[in-house]
């Protein structure tokens, strides 16, 4: 796949870290040309499938990439062995899961602060975060329809998402942590393994429990569903991994091969023949569903297997992440045996298979330093051509195969480590160390432009000069308001405000009718008018003795405002105040002092919470939008 950066460097540098990346740009991987030309010259399979020529490790061969699913005899040409972007969170967590979207658009990842984080597929960057759960998130899986995403936490707490991220149910599956997930061929169902040794099979459609698999001794510590069969695969802190009927709940066989707790165990998605399990015991196992036995034993980690994951399109590629933070590819069909080693024979080539040895294989490719700590997840773009992996170091990072004629690659930091390849001039600390800076600063402000949205309430219509207040909602010409119809108001009937029939409609209304309706109170009779005040109102209570009617401050009336009995009239308002005065009185509003028209509303009354605001005078502002404009003003990081 070819990757440009937007806009290209800013500055030369021979070596990773030795340049400064202009702000704003990004290496972006796009698939589509190499997608469109396959789809123009591909052919049947039984035709040789594409009729284009072979890549050569020559930079004039990049055009003509095509992609992992034109190549389904050369899984060599799909290993990822280029680091190409790092992405972190503002607030960095460590990432237990990572998933690619159905359509590959996307990249989703769960923190253990139980956040879900979205990354552009093509771009990498920053697109939205969410609280997803309250404990951290232990499991994500997607259906086989691409409908419906199911995610489990630290609290046996399982939730429902649908595709935009709308959590329509949450279910109380386990009480213990649950460790993995996985959905039936028909997405009809969905099973659990928990930390309570058991594994529970759950109805998806009603959410409820319909049988418990019981037979591990320890953690139930993973768990899978065959693609195709009613068949499950679960590996334990016991040792052993189980073969499951889930009609029966039925424990079919059990595999012993590995000396250590089971961290994961998988089922080969493209056929369905192998299953692959990986252990604390620092190697990883294939399994031939068919001859029930280990046909291929995965040396070469030397600290604990934490994770791994098949290809989706080549059957003989296996990915494995180790305890210590590194990568490992391993192509089955090829031994790969190290120099001094004598290589060994698959099971399938011996006299007799049943009881011959299993095949050692050993990486054909090594990111030792892929990461600082631990990989806690893998998973292949549904196109087979970008590897992400989570990690305990709090950082996900994509990986892609290199292009014709690229090697520098191979010497880098992920590969040969930060001390080698600064000896080796392919790493500059210093500048490594300022690009990951700029690059964390780049997270940054993606995230907070993506939060934008986010984070700002609704606003709503607040009477003018008075913060916090807000203004009743007007209803509409059919009589009802943004929330829907207006209320029945009680002892009124069904009179609703705002529809009184016009005096016309009055006038010429049959007084039998008039009648029914005022008895039924659809018209309201108006008050009469009584001697006590205004509208036939009780009279106001008196007044305090000694009451100082200068207090009340200017303009509290309204022009016209008929006052009440016993109400003397107001002092006339105060002088308009002088040009130095309203020159005061602006710069007292502007800093948050009080509100001029509002004597007493100071800054600690306001809706602002008393934070003094600074803004330019009217100069300043216009001389910073000049320089603006000039290019010479940069926001502070």
């Amino acid at each position: 796949m070819d990757r440009e950066y937007q806009g290209g460097y800013g500055g030369g540098g021979a070596y990773e870290g030795g340049f400064r990346r202009a702000a704003g740009r990004r290496p972006v991987t796009d698939y589509g040309s190499s997608m469109a030309q396959w789809m123009r010259n591909r052919r049947p399979r039984y035709k040789g499938g594409y009729a284009l020529e072979e890549e050569r490790p020559s930079a004039s061969y990049i055009v003509d990439m095509l992609p992992p699913a034109a190549k389904l005899q050369n899984p060599a040409d799909t290993v990822p062995t280029k680091h190409l972007h790092s992405s972190l969170n503002k607030i960095k967590h460590p990432v237990n899961i990572v998933r690619w979207t159905p359509e590959g658009r996307r990249l989703l990842t769960g923190s253990s602060s139980g956040e879900f984080t979205l990354w552009n597929g093509m771009a990498f960057n920053f697109e939205t975060i969410m609280q997803a759960h309250d404990t951290a998130i232990r499991a994500a899986e997607y259906s086989h329809s691409e409908d419906w995403l199911v995610s489990a936490d630290q609290d046996g707490v399982v939730k429902y998402w649908q595709p935009n991220f709308n959590n329509v149910k949450a279910i109380q599956a386990h009480t213990d942590p649950i460790r993995d997930l996985s959905f039936s061929p028909n997405d009809s169902k969905f099973v659990t393994a928990c930390d309570d040794a058991t594994l529970k099979i759950f109805d998806f459609a009603r959410g409820l429990e319909e049988s418990t698999l019981t037979g591990h001794n320890w953690d139930a510590k993973t768990v899978d569903w065959h693609p195709t069969k009613g068949l499950l695969v679960s590996g334990s802190k016991d040792h052993q991994v189980k073969l499951w009927d889930p009609r029966t709940g039925r424990c079919l066989t059990t595999l012993h091969g590995h000396k250590n707790t089971i961290s994961k165990t998988a089922f080969e998605p493209t056929r369905g023949q192998l299953l692959a399990t990986s252990a604390r015991d620092q190697t990883a196992r294939v399994f031939d569903l068919r001859m029930m036995r280990d046909i291929c034993l995965l040396r070469g980690h030397e600290k604990d297997i934490s994770t791994l994951t098949w290809h989706p399109f080549h059957v003989s590629l296996l990915t494995t992440g180790g305890a210590d933070g590194s990568i490992f590819h391993y192509l089955l069909d090829e031994p790969n045996a190290p120099a001094g080693t004598a290589p060994s024979i698959p099971p399938y080539d011996s006299t007799d298979p049943s009881n011959a040895p299993a095949q050692t294989i050993y990486p054909a490719h090594r990111l030792q330093y892929a990461h600082d700590f631990a990989v806690w997840s893998l998973d292949w773009h549904p196109l087979g051509h970008i590897l992400a992996s989570g990690s305990n170091d709090r950082v996900t990072r994509f990986w892609t195969r290199a292009r014709p004629g690229e090697t520098d690659c191979f010497s880098d930091r992920y590969h040969v480590g930060e001390a080698t390849a600064e000896a080796h001039g392919t790493w500059d600390r210093r500048g490594g160390r300022r690009m990951m800076r700029e690059e964390e600063e780049q997270e940054i402000d993606d995230e907070a432009e993506g939060l934008v949205d986010q984070k700002m309430p609704a606003k709503q219509p607040i009477l003018p000069g008075i913060p916090g207040l807000a203004m009743p909602s007007m209803p509409a010409k059919d009589g009802t308001s943004v929330g829907g119809a207006q209320p029945i108001i009680p002892s009124v009937g069904d009179f609703v405000p705002g529809r009184l029939p016009s005096a016309n409609g009055i006038a010429g209304m049959d007084p039998n009718t008039f009648a029914a309706m005022m008895a039924e109170g659809k018209i309201m009779i108006p008050p009469p008018i009584s001697a006590n005040g205004p509208g036939g109102l009780p009279p106001p209570p008196p007044l305090p003795p000694n009451f100082d009617f200068s207090k009340i401050p200017p303009g509290m009336f309204p022009p016209g405002f008929p006052l009440p009995l016993q109400f003397p009239p107001p002092p006339p308002p105060p002088p308009p105040p002088s040009v130095p005065q309203q020159q005061q009185l602006l710069l007292q509003n502007i800093e948050g002092q009080g509100l001029p028209s509002l004597p007493g509303l100071g800054s600690e009354n306001a809706g602002g919470g008393g934070v003094r605001r600074r803004v330019p005078l009217p100069s300043q502002q216009e001389s910073l939008m000049e320089e603006q404009r000039r290019g010479k003003y940069r926001t502070v990081r």
